[in-house]
């Protein structure tokens, strides 16, 4: 892969052994794997859209989602990260932590705890926070916040890249970044305006 330089901020770095899962030895830049991992996300909302509808807040439904959107591009997709990053809980409390998400998102639903929106921005950070694969998480965890608004509230989707691409450097992903780091210390106002709640 090409220079860090090239890595936007908020990036999760690829440590050599995980590169190794790449199923494309041929990739040499980041625009290179973005544009195989997007195909590959296609593909994967084209599974979620033909999918029976299931029980979406279960630990084997977030590893079948990543594997989904991420598996056609990383062997290792849908498997837990082994590795600590510059980002998440440590790696052995990931299946504890994110047992923890799914049962709150569960009672937040049963319990008419938060709007939808909120909801699914509350859940979204916590599941990016959590950070539970090597790679493609912030974008697993937007995929699988717009699962819990339309599965857990009937509500329409986040437009998250509001015409833009966040997994570019440009205003939106900046905010995007900035409403989650807020949310990291406590503060979800940003967030809360970023999904357009209340």
């Amino acid at each position: 892969m090409s220079a860090a330089g090239e890595i936007p901020d908020g990036t999760t770095p690829i440590d050599p052994d995980e590169r190794e899962g790449l199923r494309f030895k041929h990739v040499t830049t980041r625009g290179e794997l973005d544009q195989l991992e997007q195909v590959n996300i296609q593909n994967g909302l084209r599974w979620l859209r033909r999918r029976r509808r299931s029980d979406m807040l279960t630990e084997a439904f977030m590893r079948e989602l990543h594997r989904r959107l991420f598996g056609e591009v990383w062997s290792w997709a849908g498997t837990f990260r082994r590795t600590e990053k510059n980002i998440g809980v440590d790696p052995i409390q990931i299946s504890v932590q994110l047992r923890m998400l799914l049962d709150d998102a569960r009672f937040w639903v049963e319990n008419d705890t938060y709007a939808p929106l909120e909801a699914a921005a509350r859940f979204h950070h916590r599941l990016v926070q959590i950070h539970c694969f090597a790679n493609g998480n912030g974008r697993h965890a937007r995929i699988a916040a717009d699962v819990y608004l339309r599965e857990c509230f009937a509500h329409a989707p986040i437009d998250w890249a509001a015409g833009h691409d966040l997994v570019k450097e440009s205003a939106r992903r900046d905010a995007y970044i900035a409403a989650l780091r807020a949310a990291d210390a406590g503060d979800y106002s940003a967030l809360m305006a970023f999904v357009g709640a209340p």
